[in-house]
């Protein structure tokens, strides 16, 4: 009577292996000694019966345990894949997918023994919607309706998609699995199956109203609560809101994407608000109070004399509320002293009075002109030289 080997030596692997480094060697071993890349070798043959019975036992929790303990003894009648047929019997690998099937725990074609799985639930899609807002619904805040299309649950078969009265049945192509294999040579392909999609199973009486989809186009009127302080590219989640799932699957969500519309008077930088004020050049020189608008309401802002163009007036707390805190932002007003225009001529003629005047008492009354007119003056000097 011949010795078996050890299966642990067969395998080449430890005592102690892991599953992942018995899988491993298995897979290496089988695919050396497979019959398809070994036609005619008997030797070749009897070390892959001899793999597939190793494997067999040492894989199994159970098995493994007992063949610790007791050797072959253990497991003795449960000889493995090899003792019930060879190659062609029932418990042996008829084909190269076979490997493909116990080291990754796919079922064959036809699912013989495997069962059927049930349909696979699938959560719906996400959503992206648009929403154009003013500067002052997103400052301020405010509670706005959106009608969204989607797809939603078919009221009819609610979401099977098969007609009243009858139900799925199982996929005839991969027997409910979902998957099926194509076998070339020693090699193996696992493929969704294309019948069914996946989903294990078809219906051959469909839902008049979805058409099978278990899902119809629908519009939603939804409301969205839009905090203060919302920017461009800020997103607001509604959970459940998105397309429905299939086959019972939860629905996936809405995201509103914010994007603020351009305001013909503020400009938003952060927390802060900025605005552009024209002052005539009377009221920049002996100085005055103009007003100016803010989000809240209208506020005087006082000019102090011999203001110059491009100063900035800060209005604290008139600016934005920040989403992340209790801060409040400024707004910064940015002075531009104007230019008359459409003057009579008498008024131009007080004018070059006026002009007269400032340049014979011996004053500086344009302090910035008169360093740039310096500057000019050096730099046409360094030039010459």
């Amino acid at each position: 009577m011949t010795t078996k080997r050890d299966f642990y030596e067969i395998l080449g692997i430890a005592k102690n292996a892991s599953d992942a480094e018995v899988k491993k060697a298995f897979r290496r071993l089988a695919m050396k000694y497979h019959p398809d890349r070994n036609q005619g070798d008997k030797e070749a043959e009897a070390k892959f019966k001899e793999v597939q019975e190793a494997y067999e036992v040492l894989s199994d929790a159970q098995k493994r345990a007992a063949y610790d303990q007791f050797g072959h003894a253990g497991v003795g009648g449960q000889g493995g894949f090899g003792g019930q047929g060879g190659f062609g019997g029932q418990g042996g690998f008829g084909d190269f997918g076979d490997i493909f099937d116990v080291i990754f725990g796919q079922g064959r074609r036809g699912g013989g023994g495997h069962g059927h799985r049930q349909t696979r639930a699938q959560r719906g899609a996400d959503l992206r919607f648009n929403l154009a807002l003013t500067l002052e619904d997103a400052v301020l805040g405010k509670e706005i309706k959106i009608n969204v299309p989607t797809l939603v649950t078919c009221t009819d078969c609610h979401g099977s998609g098969a007609a009243k009265g009858s139900t799925p049945s199982t996929c005839p192509d991969c027997q409910g699995s979902g998957q099926i294999h194509i076998q070339q040579g020693f090699f193996a392909v696992q493929q969704t199956c294309p019948r069914c999609h996946g989903n294990g199973q078809v219906i051959t009486n469909p839902c008049q109203k979805c058409h099978g989809q278990g899902r119809i186009k629908e519009q939603k009127t939804l409301s969205v609560k839009i905090p203060a302080g919302v920017d461009n590219g800020d997103r607001i989640r509604l959970a459940g809101e998105g397309e429905a799932g299939l086959h019972g699957g939860p629905a996936g969500d809405l995201f509103v994407q914010v994007q603020v519309k351009a305001h013909d008077i503020f400009e938003r930088h952060g927390t802060d608000l900025h605005c552009h004020v024209p002052i005539d050049f009377v009221t920049a020189a002996v100085g005055g109070e103009i007003e100016v608008p803010t989000l809240s309401g209208k506020v005087m802002l006082k000019i102090p004399a011999e203001t110059q163009t491009g100063k900035m007036f800060r209005l604290r707390g008139k600016g934005v509320k920040s989403l992340r805190s209790s801060m409040i932002g400024d707004l910064l007003c940015h002075v531009l002293v104007e230019t008359p225009v459409n003057l009579s001529r008498e008024q131009k003629e007080m004018l070059q009075q006026f002009s007269q005047s400032i340049k014979t008492d011996g004053k500086s009354h344009s302090p910035k002109a008169q360093s740039w007119f310096d500057k000019v003056k050096k730099f046409i000097e360094d030039i010459k030289h």
